[in-house]
């Protein structure tokens, strides 16, 4: 690859319409090597994400504008938020505080990870066939981060209470920050808690968590812009199992009898596997991507578990 030595008062000079600036920024992110992990798949479709954003359009604003000129001062904007991800190797995300999931918008900054979970499937699918939608009136969302999985969940369970629980102060900053976005903070709960301690005596239909599952060498080989979220909510252990173990070995006792618990563990899914050969996991298989989430019910943890 050809390497171009950028400098902003060039760039300035050469580039006019939103079209040049997308196309620059794309060549920008290629040179620098980026990774695309964080909901935007190209380095077209991220360039395009963050000069949109900059100039106070919505991501799908017709190409027919794409021709407009941007005034001084918006290149200038634009410049400095394309070169911050490039140079700096921040997440989209952070730069603009903003993502989606499930089809809803989200706050979210470097104080929690950025949304990107397959579960967001399950929730519009109302988890069918494994609940009856109907009757479920109580959700955990548990390590919940930013809300998002627990405010989805609110969204299509109108009728249940969800708690959204995490460990971190921080990130429940940030949860109650969207629950207040999104006029849930009647439905959705916020409790601090190390997974079910703060959780006496309670109980759910559905239990979902996206915890910490990153295994000690998963966690050094991963991607500059992974490292820029914090690693409370990553890294998970020498095996990935760190909260996983203690949550299947706790969540029957916090199930309805008709209940289920769904966690994603990602790559540490052959890990979990060694350590329970006889637990019947079930392996979601999703349309739109991804892998390593289970569901269990709580019939099948007693089985198990109290043999």
């Amino acid at each position: 690859m050809t390497r171009i030595n950028y400098t902003k008062d060039t760039i300035d000079e050469s580039l006019e319409t939103i079209t040049d600036f997308i196309r620059w920024g794309a060549s920008l992110f290629k040179q620098e090597d980026l990774f695309f992990g964080h909901g935007n798949p190209t380095a077209i479709d991220e360039a395009a994400y963050l000069v949109l954003h900059t100039l106070n359009l919505e991501p799908d604003t017709h190409s027919v504008y794409f021709t407009s000129k941007l005034t001084e001062n918006e290149k200038h904007a634009v410049i400095d938020i394309l070169f911050r991800r490039a140079k700096e190797k921040i997440p989209a995300a952070y730069l603009t505080n903003e993502t989606w999931f499930a089809g809803l918008p989200f706050y979210v900054d470097e104080r929690v990870l950025v949304p990107r979970s397959p579960i967001s499937e399950l929730i519009q699918n109302h988890y069918e066939p494994w609940v009856d939608t109907e009757n479920v009136e109580q959700i955990l969302d548990l390590c919940t981060g930013s809300g998002c999985i627990a405010i989805a969940n609110a969204y299509y369970f109108p009728g249940a209470e969800v708690d959204a629980v995490d460990i971190s102060e921080d990130a429940l900053d940030v949860a109650l920050q969207n629950i207040e976005k999104h006029g849930l903070v009647d439905q959705v709960n916020i409790i601090q808690s190390d997974l079910f301690s703060n959780l006496k005596g309670k109980q759910y239909d559905i239990i979902v968590s996206n915890p910490p599952y990153v295994d000690a060498e998963d966690l050094a080989c991963m991607p500059e812009e992974y490292h820029a979220e914090p690693q409370i909510g990553l890294e998970a252990g020498d095996n990935g199992l760190e909260l996983v173990i203690p949550m299947l070995e706790q969540a029957a006792d916090h199930l309805y009898p008709k209940g289920i618990i769904i966690v994603e563990v990602g790559n540490s899914a052959h890990a979990l596997e060694e350590r329970y050969p006889d637990l019947p996991f079930y392996w979601f298989e999703f349309e739109q991507g991804g892998e390593g989430i289970f569901v269990l019910s709580k019939e099948q943890l007693i089985a198990y578990f109290n043999r």
